[in-house]
């Protein structure tokens, strides 16, 4: 059976742009959430910081995370998100902790 696959992604807009990639966030939410495999897809904006958000996405799998990097949307998204954030995400990859 396949585990599934949980990101925390940390981004950053430049200076006054967040409301950009919250507006992103809003059009591409719907779309991704259908995508085969998608069992979350929640943006947040950091507590007293505009311009900073966490991405936190489950997969069901690595091969659905794949199929969704690959997707039209995603890449059109990631070309137009370079627009407005600071710098590229950083996507870090969540693994159970073992059981003391």
């Amino acid at each position: 059976m396949s585990q599934s696959v949980r990101l925390v992604i940390l981004i950053t807009t430049l200076p006054g742009r967040g409301r950009e990639q919250s507006d992103a966030y809003e059009r591409l939410a719907p779309i991704v959430r259908a995508e085969d495999g998608c069992l979350q897809y929640d943006l947040h904006q950091v507590s007293g910081d505009p311009d900073r958000f966490v991405l936190i996405e489950q997969w069901s799998s690595k091969s659905a995370l794949a199929a969704h990097d690959a997707t039209a949307h995603m890449i059109e998204a990631d070309a137009v998100s370079s627009s407005f954030r600071a710098g590229p995400a950083e996507v870090i990859e969540l693994v159970a902790a073992p059981l003391a």
